[in-house]
């Protein structure tokens, strides 16, 4: 009898131990998309004060990336904590994922700082008389993030490995808009600078859709314990074992 009583006491012990995991588990991935939120924000912030010009809003954007930084720091701790508890294999490869996707949104919310920088610098200035199609390139950038961070939510390999390829498309409008500026300047030397500006602009926007596809690729780690990085292996799922 006490056997059998110790054994309850273990498994009991356990199960709470599992509950309290679990908890913590949520709680990182609450903050993690709630980084992801203000990421989000940013971007589509700093883009709208370069589109209106708006110096008040791109200085905003700045100083709100500490926000960004913070929870980056907040999740590399919880994250500390949670490797020394993990259980299962699976945990492990969670809880490591979610502080490389971390990593990613705080380098997306650099970019937004950049971002907004140059959109101070050019509300200070004429604008530019050349149609560049960056909105379309930026929303194709979030569009990828966005799919990204669902496929986390949803442990969706399938759909994080669909949206990778969308990365060249993102760079195929970084190429044009990179030609059409230099073309512009050529023709226009007085505008050297702000095209400048312009330029950094969309390498940013380019370099956002380049950490959207590093979640999908975690996304894929995470779900199929398959590192898909370097290999060339993206759009199709991972084989069955024994195949």
């Amino acid at each position: 009898m006490r056997i059998k009583r110790k054994i309850k006491i273990k498994i009991k012990r356990k199960r709470k131990i599992m509950e309290h995991f679990d908890t913590e588990l949520d709680v990182l991935k609450q903050k993690l998309l709630t980084m992801a939120s203000h990421a989000e924000t940013a971007v589509n912030q700093a883009l709208q004060a370069l589109a209106q010009r708006d110096r008040d809003l791109a200085l905003r954007v700045k100083e709100d990336d500490r926000i960004i930084d913070q929870f980056e720091v907040e999740i590399d701790e919880l994250v500390i904590q949670l490797l020394t508890k993990a259980p299962l294999a699976s945990n492990l490869r969670l809880v490591t994922t979610a502080m490389k996707i971390s990593q990613n949104l705080e380098r997306i919310g650099d970019e937004a700082s950049k971002i907004a920088k140059r959109a101070r610098d050019l509300s200070q200035e004429p604008p530019v008389k050349i149609v560049l199609d960056l909105p379309h390139m930026a929303g194709l950038a979030l569009s990828m993030l966005k799919g990204a961070l669902d496929a986390f939510v949803n442990n969706d390999p399938a759909a994080a490995r669909a949206l990778i390829p969308r990365d060249k498309e993102v760079d195929a409008l970084n190429k044009q808009i990179h030609n059409a500026l230099v073309q512009h300047m050529v023709e226009n030397p007085d505008t050297i600078g702000r095209c400048l500006h312009l330029m950094v602009v969309s390498k940013s926007i380019e370099r956002i859709a380049d950490h959207a596809t590093n979640v999908a690729e975690d996304v894929v780690y995470l779900c199929e314990a398959q590192d898909i990085r370097h290999t060339g292996i993206k759009s199709q799922a991972a084989p069955p074992t024994g195949a």
